[in-house]
């Protein structure tokens, strides 16, 4: 259980307490006040003594988890772990797909090369490494506006990206020249590389390009299904035009779960990228604080001569001068997109198929190839099984932001519920749904029946 922060009556921060029961009394009373629920924070509205202790903040940054521990010399006050989005990448090119789809729809627009100025300012980070530098940023923040925070330590880490890559496939460590040599150095291009690899074979059925010209070999991303298309070497695989088909992209198809021994470098090019911007930004946030940084190795061997089990909570634990006997229990959070940037959805058709006059979807009786300048072949091609159509595929664009989101906190009947969804158009608000509902009934009341008690944060619990 997390601690309730105080903040005297002239705006001092003073320690965090795991007093409730005395905090309850005072908000009882009216000699305290809240002032804040993430985290819970109350200002006392009498004069006190503002005597505080020396307090820590240690952080384990990382690629996608966090650890964040505050102590004193006595007692550890919080022990906690994110987890970041990892999806930020996409959200953004989706963003570019839909603004290019919309201005494709406008008046027509000259061509425009080279007359624009860079608006990259200095120290300028790609979206998706800023969004992560931002996440850990507003954790240190949302913590020391509410405690008296004195030492800020963060771990970071230097890492050889390239060696990580070798020494996990071939085990092997790069000697001199071999940085200069990449994987493409004895291929004309990375397809070359791929098929010289595979012997210009298909990995999925077998199929040789040597023994049959009529075979069509492609390159395909073997970790698209979870959400990779690097266009390296140990990402790519061989296959052939009849296995690389939309219908093997699906979960039950052939294509999908495949694992080849590709090492992940995502934390280790983050961290070379964005630690030293992650420090600053923290001291030109708290210019008051001593901000300071470590590396793993040194929190690996404190971890290890207390004997405790590696988390990253743990990790933020052994960070620092303190490591009190009294643990907190760890909390974890996890980060939730508010914001849907998917304004316009594309509904398949319904069409009969003419075999078993069965309703199937557009999708299923497609043409199954994966690029327009590929052939429809004859023996893969299910478009000629198409019947009549019961509805055809249709664009749906939603025009309007709902007031109420998933996860906010709402009062009906006086019982609070958690928003599971909207629905009517936005005039229905979901609560409990039929799996969740005692009676077996969804539970969908007006949204004017309701009332908004709190909104959801950026993270669930």
């Amino acid at each position: 259980m997390e601690p309730v922060f105080v903040i005297s009556s002239t705006g001092k921060k003073l320690m965090p307490t795991f007093r409730f029961r005395k905090v309850r009394h005072l908000l009882k009373d009216g000699q305290a006040k809240i002032i804040g629920y993430r985290p819970f924070t109350i200002q006392l509205l009498y004069e006190t003594t503002e005597n505080v202790q020396e307090l820590e903040l240690t952080v384990d940054s990382g690629y996608i988890n966090v650890g964040v521990s505050l102590k004193s010399e006595k007692r550890e006050y919080l022990s906690q772990e994110y987890t970041l989005l990892t999806d930020e990448k996409q959200k953004h090119d989706d963003a570019r797909s839909y603004r290019r789809t919309r201005r494709n729809h406008l008046r027509y627009r000259a061509p425009r090369f080279n007359n624009r100025v860079s608006t990259k300012k200095e120290g300028w980070i790609a979206p998706s490494l800023q969004h992560k530098v931002d996440a850990q940023v507003s954790i240190i923040e949302k913590i020391c506006n509410v405690a008296p925070v004195t030492y800020i330590k963060i771990e970071v880490g230097v890492f050889d990206p390239f060696l990580l890559a070798v020494m996990k496939t071939t085990g092997i460590p790069p000697q001199g020249v071999d940085y200069q040599h990449g994987p493409l150095y004895y291929a004309d291009n990375l397809r070359a590389a791929v098929f010289q690899r595979d012997k210009y074979t298909c990995q999925i059925c077998g199929k040789s390009a040597l023994k049959n010209a009529n075979i069509y070999l492609c390159i395909h991303h073997a970790l698209f299904w979870q959400g990779r298309h690097a266009d390296t070497l140990n990402e790519c695989i061989t296959v052939c035009s009849d296995c690389h088909t939309p219908t093997n992209h699906t979960q039950n198809g052939k294509l999908w779960g495949l694992e080849p021994n590709v090492p992940r470098l995502e934390n280790a090019t983050y961290m070379n990228i964005v630690r030293w911007k992650l420090i600053n930004t923290v001291k030109e946030s708290f210019p008051n604080v001593e901000v300071t940084h470590t590396y793993g190795s040194e929190t690996s061997r404190i971890r290890k001569n207390l004997g405790i089990e590696k988390s990253h909570a743990n990790d933020a634990y052994c960070i620092g001068k303190f490591h009190p006997q009294l643990r907190a229990t760890t909390t974890y959070y996890k980060k939730k997109r508010r914001n849907n940037r998917c304004l316009e959805k594309f509904y398949d058709a319904k069409v009969y198929d003419i075999r078993d006059g069965s309703l199937k979807s557009g999708k299923d009786l497609g043409c199954n190839r994966t690029n327009r300048r590929e052939p429809r072949l004859s023996e893969n091609n299910l478009r000629i099984f198409r019947g009549e159509y019961k509805k055809h595929g249709e664009r749906r664009i939603r025009k309007q932001r709902y007031s109420l989101q998933p996860n906010d906190i709402v009062l009906f009947q006086n019982k609070r519920y958690s928003v599971k969804g909207i629905m009517n158009n936005g005039n229905s608000v979901l609560l409990l749904s039929k799996k969740d509902s005692p009676t077996g009934k969804a539970l969908a009341p007006s949204v004017k029946k309701v009332k908004i008690i709190r909104f959801s944060s950026g993270w669930i619990q």
